[in-house]
């Protein structure tokens, strides 16, 4: 039996760095956007209660399929086994992908 294939997916939401994990990953329907499904969230303890996880199982109770935006995700990992997902401050954290638009004008190459 194969085993089960797991990403941890990191994306910015709302200056915050989101952290959840999924069986599937793919480049989804709708152009611009990653597609997540089958979310994981670690077994719940009655000792240990996580409050950003808790907000993720909150954020995303009923959801079947995600769309995130390409721009939002950080990093796509495929790891051996979930973790718990988190929510940290992205506060002077995270630098911007670096992209170069050019259009037309200034700068855009000569046909």
């Amino acid at each position: 039996m194969a085993a089960k294939t797991i990403y941890r997916i990191s994306f910015l939401m709302a200056g915050e760095v989101w952290e959840i994990y999924a069986e599937s990953v793919g480049q989804g329907a709708m152009f611009g956007f990653v597609e997540v499904e089958r979310l994981l969230f670690g077994e719940r303890s009655k000792l240990l209660i996580d409050s950003s996880e808790e907000r993720l199982k909150n954020e995303f109770t009923g959801v079947e399929r995600t769309f995130i935006p390409l721009h939002a995700v950080l990093r796509i990992d495929e790891v051996d086994k979930a973790g718990r997902g988190r929510i940290t401050d992205a506060t002077g954290k995270i630098a911007a992908f670096p992209m170069t638009v050019v259009g037309p004008g200034k700068g855009s190459p000569k046909s």
